[in-house]
């Protein structure tokens, strides 16, 4: 029988949406137990995000496979039960409830260390425990702008924000590799940890680039579309027949190599207006003319080629479709069947792939699922939400 590496540990995830699923799905993936609490009606409201997945969500099935559904109302004395007796036996609480709800319920980091002291303890919020902002609410989207990923994103027009729950996802995996840490930790001491992350501190980690591109250089990086506001030529390029594709240069080297191979014309690499990323990127529009005019005679596929033989890094720009059937994600065996309650679907490994360790990749559990059995082994008989 195969072992993983959180085999035989349990986590309480107090969870909704995504950060708080998508970092518990990481430990589930790894052998955890999660039980997911839920509340009824609706439980996670993920749940409802859309329909896409034979009538199940496309964010829920991402984020919850592998996990136990409870069903319960923590503020009635059934759900207090219920969730202390799991508390006693559990290693990891998780919650991304909103803010303050933990300390109204009596489940702060030090009310649980008290009770249980090798209970490691994982808050995740929008902005961090203190501060003017402390008790605000915030979805992706408003921390993608007060990160200021939006106004560094998009065209000199129109900002834009990123098309995937960046700061949600970018949390998510701080407090799993903050979890991971506190468990050697524990390892070594004994005691429980608290891990606290905030979607903010999280991106604004990711920004770190721009933030220091703006703070010591005066100005934020322009926003540039799927162009480089440093590196030319970097970006988005046509082929001939109408596909697009993206590449980019990352020094003088390449350039010599882009003329011979790709624009076949070596005399290009000794023109003053291109011999150093500085002059190209004064001279951009000049240099976009010269290659699209060489492009409009290549299929994408001829450019990618010439491209590879120069040594120059490419990709053709894909839509989701041509993601989903990738040959690379093919060839390596990525995907796997995982079932949810419409039936099977494919889902990708996590990337990190162990030896000898595969994800488990468990099941998407209806909403209160294993509510009954939860109750069977912690004590108590279900009764009221169950009906």
């Amino acid at each position: 029988m195969q072992t993983r590496p959180l085999d035989g540990l349990t986590v309480l995830a107090m969870e909704h949406a995504v950060a708080g699923p998508f970092a518990s799905r990481q430990l589930a993936d790894l052998g955890a137990r999660v039980i997911k609490l839920e509340r009824l009606p609706d439980g996670d409201f993920a749940r409802g995000y859309d329909d896409k997945v034979h009538g199940e969500s496309s964010f829920f099935v991402w984020a919850n496979r592998g996990k136990q559904s409870l069903a319960a109302d923590i503020k009635t004395a059934e759900g207090q039960h219920i969730v202390g007796k799991i508390l006693e036996n559990a290693d990891i609480l998780i919650q991304n409830l909103a803010p303050g709800a933990m300390q109204r319920m009596g489940m702060d980091f030090d009310s649980l260390h008290e009770k249980y002291p090798r209970l490691i303890v994982c808050d995740i919020s929008g902005y961090g425990e203190g501060g003017p902002l402390s008790d605000k609410k915030a979805y992706d989207l408003l921390i993608q702008a007060v990160a200021g990923l939006i106004s560094v994103t998009g065209t000199p027009d129109q900002p834009a924000r990123v098309g995937i729950s960046i700061a949600d996802i970018a949390a998510a995996m701080y407090a799993y590799s903050g979890i991971l840490s506190a468990l050697l930790q524990r390892a070594r001491t004994g005691r429980g940890l608290r891990v606290e992350v905030s979607m903010l501190e999280a991106l604004a980690e990711w920004m770190s680039y721009p933030l220091n591109f703006a703070h010591y250089g005066g100005t934020a990086p322009a926003r540039s579309g799927l162009t480089h506001p440093s590196i030319a030529p970097y970006g988005q390029y046509t082929a001939g027949d109408g596909q697009s594709l993206i590449f980019g240069l990352q020094n003088d080297r390449e350039w010599h190599s882009f003329c011979i191979h790709v624009l076949q014309q070596p005399a290009l690499a000794q023109d003053a207006r291109f011999a150093t990323n500085l002059q190209r990127v004064a001279h951009r529009a000049e240099l976009d003319a010269v290659i699209a005019s060489v492009l409009a005679h290549l299929s994408r596929e001829q450019a990618m080629q010439r491209l590879d033989a120069g040594g120059i890094a490419n990709a053709p720009l894909n839509d989701m479709h041509a993601v989903w059937n990738h040959p690379q994600l093919q060839a390596r065996q990525r995907w796997r069947e995982v079932a949810t309650p419409a039936g099977n679907i494919q889902a990708l490994l996590p990337p990190a792939t162990l030896s000898d360790a595969e994800a488990a990749m468990g099941a998407v559990p209806a909403l209160g699922e294993h509510t009954q059995a939860l109750w069977d082994e912690f004590g108590g008989q279900a009764r009221g939400w169950l009906e």
